[in-house]
């Protein structure tokens, strides 16, 4: 064991000293390498650079929450059937909540009923279109997660009275009332003046994701005072996350109850989670994944064939001193040793560089495209120097296991 370790140290000694020698040389065998290692660390945070953008987004929503609509939320072809559906009466929240009173130690924790539109945000000379417009009760307080930056949210006297009053998001904050505090301001909906209650807390979005940063919330009451309500009512269930399977069977009877279907008859309403989307998500995440899987196989794969034509010439021109060694009593174990650590740290010193790019690009893309997320993580700077490794080992072995099987006689007499 111990005659091994001082081969492996002077195996390494002699492989760096070969990089120094040939420095030009070692450096274009390791592009390959290099451009492979960047594809598949790019490839690795923007995956999950995605992951953290979509939980990011939802952050603020909630992840125990399931959504009773009319339309589900995913892409459907025989859309006449859902059109014909009755629309999400707000009162169901108050059955609902009635029955979450009378069963307590259920997986249903409260309802809260919501209604959701685009519409003009003004102020003095500043304007705002398209801005998600929320009308609700108090009780969405408790089933949010995002914080506020200041002020607070509508009492439920507030919303019972229909009071003009909001609660604006933090980007709405920002255009609307640039260097200054929005709280107890005035903005005007729908030729309407309104009071500021409270900003959010900056939440950030992601792929066009609804955020609370661009989003005003209002009383229901008020809501449906200078909006008209179609479709887009909607009630929001907070669950129990460890019993999601059986809140969702428990508020789908609850529903049919609730709506008098028969057995016979089909769900006329759609219970949607954050699930949905996630799942949408995952066609761009698998052609990200098999686009870097594709140029980091075809990269590493023409780095290899670098490696391995480079490590087969360093045999030829260093046979005499192979022979020389072996006629001294090096064994074949050394020798094989020897070419196959010279390749690997070529590799492992590509992937060095690859990962430094890769950082470099990340923090660049950091500040061109804030809104997008890259996440650089450790497990990614793993895989990558155990792909520079394996690729090492796999193109340095059989001129390494050449060299090794050299005649000392043949390799000394070797021009």
């Amino acid at each position: 064991m111990r005659r091994l370790y001082y081969e492996l140290f002077e195996s390494i000694r002699i492989a760096f000293a070969q990089i120094r020698a040939n420095t030009l040389r070692s450096a274009l065998t390791a592009l390959g390498v290099i451009i492979g290692i960047v594809a598949v660390t790019l490839m690795g945070t923007a995956i999950k650079g995605i992951d953290a953008g979509v939980d990011r987004s939802f952050s603020g929503f909630g992840d125990d929450i399931l959504y009773v609509t009319k339309w589900p939320w995913r892409d459907v072809e025989d859309w006449w059937n859902f059109r014909n559906r009755r629309p999400i009466s707000f009162d169901y929240a108050r059955q609902i909540n009635e029955w979450i009173a009378s069963n307590p130690g259920g997986p249903l924790k409260l309802a809260v009923p919501t209604a959701n539109r685009g519409t003009t945000i003004i102020r003095g000379e500043f304007r705002l279109n398209n801005i998600w417009t929320l009308g609700t009760s108090a009780d969405y307080a408790r089933i949010t997660r995002s914080d506020l930056k200041e002020g607070r949210f509508f009492s439920d006297f507030e919303a019972q009275s229909g009071r003009n009053v909001a609660v604006v998001g933090f980007d709405v904050a920002d255009a609307l009332f640039p260097g200054e505090s929005a709280l107890g301001k005035t903005i005007r909906i729908r030729d309407q003046n309104f009071q500021v209650l409270g900003v959010a807390a900056r939440q950030g979005s992601f792929l066009g994701l609804f955020s609370w940063d661009s989003m005003v919330a209002m009383p229901l009451t008020t809501y449906r005072r200078y909006f008209r309500v179609g479709e887009n009512g909607e009630i929001r269930v907070q669950v129990d996350t460890t019993q999601m399977s059986a809140a969702r069977d428990e508020l789908r009877g609850l529903m049919r109850r609730i709506r008098q279907l028969r057995p016979e008859e089909r769900d006329d309403f759609e219970l949607n989670e954050q699930g949905t989307i996630r799942a949408q998500l995952d066609p761009i995440k698998n052609g990200i994944f098999l686009a870097g899987l594709a140029i980091t196989s075809l990269a590493l794969f023409v780095g290899a064939i670098g490696i391995m034509n480079i490590t087969y010439v360093s045999v030829k021109e260093r046979t005499k001193e192979i022979g020389t060694r072996k006629a001294l009593g090096a064994r074949r174990r050394t020798i094989l040793l020897q070419f196959l650590v010279e390749a690997t740290s070529i590799c492992v010193a590509g992937g060095a560089v690859g990962l430094a790019l890769t950082a470099g690009a990340t923090r660049a893309m950091e500040v061109v495209a804030p809104s997008f997320p890259l996440v650089f993580s450790g497990s990614l700077v793993l895989v990558a120097l155990g792909a520079s490794m394996a690729v090492g080992i796999a193109s340095g072995f059989l001129p390494a296991l050449q060299a090794s099987k050299l005649d000392p006689v043949v390799a000394l007499r070797y021009e």
